[in-house]
């Protein structure tokens, strides 16, 4: 079939494409809100215990950064670590694939037409499809229909490193600022209020951009981080009594 300028089908695939690009970024923008969420809860934790053993403020402070730093560094490290381990898996894959398909033409594009065939095709549709894909890039259809991956988009570990430490950082940073600003008396339930309304615009962040239910999102992410703060203010408290 083909398709015309001004035809209606010629701007679907624009759509297509755009759509493709969106959830790209979309996918990027829900790591970084999770990461926030993560240097919220962490730091959040860290500071809440270290205060429930002592009303010290520089110990809270150095406390807080220590924990900031120290997650900041995970995180980045766990990624790069992460998304080198993929992009390493994908690019033996499609060495391997390039390898079958300067060995094996024929027998590649026979494959390629039964993947089609099983997602619906008619035989015929199928091997015309495979035919014409083999033709304008063999390695990337069947790259895109056998593993869900595009030879020109792999991940670049740097780039998920710095992302995961920036947001990171921003989320940690909201508890530590409460912590050097706020006068000892109000410190606690200053610092739960503030992650409070923070881990509930995190959840409805990321329940918009997955788009499910915002309340339940909303409700699990407060409760998770109210558990983390409590949880670490009680032992904190124990240990600042038996141990102080």
């Amino acid at each position: 079939m083909s398709f015309e300028i001004g035809t209606d089908e010629e701007p679907q695939h624009w759509h297509e494409d755009i759509d493709d690009d969106v959830s790209g970024r979309l996918n990027w923008l829900r790591a970084g809100v999770l990461g926030a969420n993560d240097g919220i809860v962490s730091t959040a934790g860290v500071v809440m215990g270290v205060a429930g053993a002592t009303d010290d403020s520089a110990t809270i402070l150095i406390a807080g950064i220590a924990a900031l730093t120290a997650g900041a560094l995970s995180m980045g490290a766990g990624e790069y670590v992460s998304v080198s381990t993929q992009r390493d898996s994908e690019r033996a894959i499609l060495a391997m694939e390039k390898t079958e398909l300067e060995q094996m033409p024929h027998t590649e594009q026979e494959e390629l037409a039964r993947m089609y065939r099983d997602k619906g095709l008619s035989k015929q549709t199928a091997d015309l499809v495979a035919a014409e894909l083999t033709e304008h890039n063999a390695l990337e259809a069947h790259a895109d229909i056998e593993f869900g991956i595009d030879p020109d988009a792999l991940a670049n570990p740097w780039h998920a490193a710095l992302a995961s430490m920036l947001a990171f950082t921003v989320g940690a940073l909201l508890p530590l600022l409460v912590v050097a600003f706020v006068p000892d008396a109000a410190r606690i339930i200053t610092t739960v209020v503030t992650v409070a309304v923070a881990l509930a615009f995190a959840g409805a962040v990321s329940a918009r951009l997955g788009y499910s239910p915002r309340l339940p999102a909303m409700a699990r992410n407060v409760g998770g981080g109210l558990l983390a703060m409590g949880v670490t203010y009680l032992i904190g408290s124990f240990a600042g009594i038996h141990l102080g």
